[in-house]
Formats: structure tokens, C-alpha cells, sequence
């Protein structure tokens, strides 16, 4: 199973592809999307949406997880990101690939064991998981990477219960 795993954003868009056989979990690919900043909106926009049909188109991916969006103070910035999560949705949705979505408590609860962990908890734990030299930079590539471990985890769970309920 290929998992791609998003941390939307406007000016960067985290993503991991994550294969998982069995218990084991090894990265595919990852980096991120950035996009320059006094560039239009609806430019940015088009770049990110763009470039995740493109990665999804190259690697593969058998379903797609992103963070769902953490309403923050700052309401223009929200706003942007659920611009981008909705175009990536979008790219996914045309590609008949079923789309999950997490909260940030969630993520952390599956890749630390607490939902309240710490950002540089998680990006260990990412780190440990995949068996990667160095945390992933910038942040939201780690991030992402645990969406993706996240869903893996989730995925299982669900087969799991699916196979008892048969």
C-alpha cells in the first residue's frame, strides 16, 4: 500500500510517499511544494495544484491523507491553506484516489503515542519510523511524512476490523 501523506500550506506543501508491507514502512519520496511569496493567488494556487497532480501521477499513491486544517488565529492564512487542501482534494478526487483526513491530534497520537505531543517528538518519531538519517527539512516535510504514517497505521486498524466483523 502507498500512502501520500500532505501538510497543506500556500507558500509550502509538505508531502511523503510512504509504502507499507506488512509492519514495515519505507519512504518512496519526499519534499516539498513552494510557492513564492507576491505571487497572485490564484497563481499559487494553480502551482500547487499542479504540482500534486503531477507527484500523485508519477508515484502512484493507493490513497491520500491530509492534515486537516488547524484553525490558527491568523483567519488570511487559514483561508489560504484550505485554498490549497481544496485543490490537492481536487487532484486526488480526478485521480479516483480515496482522500483521509486527520487532525494534528491525531497525527501525534498515532506517531508518538500523544496527542499533545511536541513538533521535534514527532519529527523523531518520523525519523525512527522510516529509518531516515536526519529529520526531513523544512518541518512541513516531516509533518506530512507523519500524515502518511498516520493513515498506514489507520489503514491497518481498519482492515483489522473489517476482517473480525467478517
Amino acid at each position: 500500500m502507498r500512502v501520500l501523506g500532505i501538510d497543506p500550506g500556500i507558500a509550502i506543501v509538505g508531502f511523503g510517499f510512504v509504502d507499507k508491507e506488512g509492519h514495515k514502512l519505507t519512504p518512496v519520496q519526499y519534499g516539498a511544494i513552494q510557492t513564492e511569496a507576491h505571487t497572485p493567488q490564484e497563481d499559487r494556487l494553480l502551482q500547487v495544484y499542479e504540482s500534486a497532480g503531477a507527484l500523485m501521477d508519477k508515484y502512484k499513491p493507493d490513497s491520500v491523507a491530509i492534515e486537516k486544517l488547524f484553525f490558527n488565529r491568523n483567519v488570511t492564512t487559514a483561508f489560504a491553506v484550505g485554498e490549497a487542501r481544496g485543490v490537492i482534494i481536487l487532484a486526488a478526487a480526478q485521480r479516483g484516489l480515496p482522500i483521509a483526513e486527520y487532525t494534528p491530534l491525531q497525527v501525534k497520537q498515532a506517531v508518538v503515542g500523544y496527542g499533545k505531543a511536541e513538533k521535534r517528538q514527532v519529527q523523531e518519531m518520523v525519523k525512527m519510523f522510516l529509518k531516515l538519517s536526519s529529520v526531513p527539512k523544512p518541518d512541513d516535510v516531516a509533518d506530512a511524512l507523519a500524515v502518511a504514517i498516520c493513515h498506514a497505521h489507520s489503514a491497518v486498524l481498519t482492515q483489522k476490523i473489517k476482517e473480525v466483523k467478517h
